[in-house]
């Protein structure tokens, strides 16, 4: 059965949940900022913020009586999913950490899951992401917090999706997916230049304090992969130029 009411517990799936069904979205986080007009979409009820993905408001979830929650196992926790399931709560699991996977979750989530049509930017995502690899154009380092510095570094999303745009991070290879760094690690890591995006720290040119280039890009279409994924496809080839 097609599902009527959701909660959304993942910014990037709250923003392609929006692209086809907003009125089935009544539940999101404080972090599900797209698209912009999210709170005035038509719908038959107000959308419900539900906290944060680390700290979401189970009493108001429930309260919510939804027929299904979605979480990412990266951004949420799974003492929150299970005790969500322990209240007799429906909750679909995702993981994402490839934009392969971004889109094979999507067709999943929208044909047998939600059992809800597939939006168009979804095929164009796959269009747009297929085919063999770019040689490599530029090395990268890629903050991703400061205050302690941590960057991305091996099977994350954002790492792929930079490598499929000819980007190569310098901490990749590395053991965790966001070590932490100090500036002389990322000044003496090899990068040609450093990607500051603007979330989740929200990084701006005076965070350019590095011995190499630093670049300002949109953290939404590095990190995000729900409708995002098309636009991050030729806006961010150009910081590979």
């Amino acid at each position: 059965m097609s599902a009527r009411r959701v909660v959304s517990l993942v910014p990037s799936i709250t923003e392609a949940l929006a692209s086809v069904r907003p009125e089935a979205l009544v539940g999101a986080t404080d972090w599900c900022t797209h698209p912009a007009n999210l709170d005035e979409l038509d719908r038959r009820e107000p959308l419900t913020r539900v906290r944060g993905t680390k700290n979401p408001d189970l009493a108001a979830i429930r309260a919510l009586s939804p027929d299904l929650v979605i979480a990412n196992r990266e951004e949420n926790r799974e003492l929150d999913v299970r005790r969500l399931r322990d209240a007799g709560v429906r909750v679909h699991v995702t993981v994402v950490e490839t934009v392969p996977q971004a889109i094979a979750c999507f067709e999943e989530l929208f044909d047998d899951v939600l059992d809800w049509p597939r939006p168009p930017w979804l095929a164009i995502a796959r269009e747009l992401w297929r085919g063999p690899l770019p040689p490599v154009r530029r090395r990268v380092a890629i903050p991703i917090w400061r205050d302690p510095w941590m960057v991305v570094g091996s099977r994350t999303f954002a790492g792929d999706l930079a490598h499929r745009l000819g980007l190569e991070n310098v901490f990749g290879s590395h053991a965790d997916r966001y070590p932490h760094v100090s500036v002389d690690d990322i000044d003496s890591c090899g990068a040609d230049v450093v990607l500051l995006p603007d979330e989740p720290y929200a990084f701006s040119a005076a965070d350019g304090v590095f011995a190499v280039p630093a670049e300002l890009v949109s953290g939404r279409l590095l990190t995000w992969y729900g409708p995002s994924l098309v636009e991050a496809h030729a806006s961010l080839s150009r910081a590979a130029d």
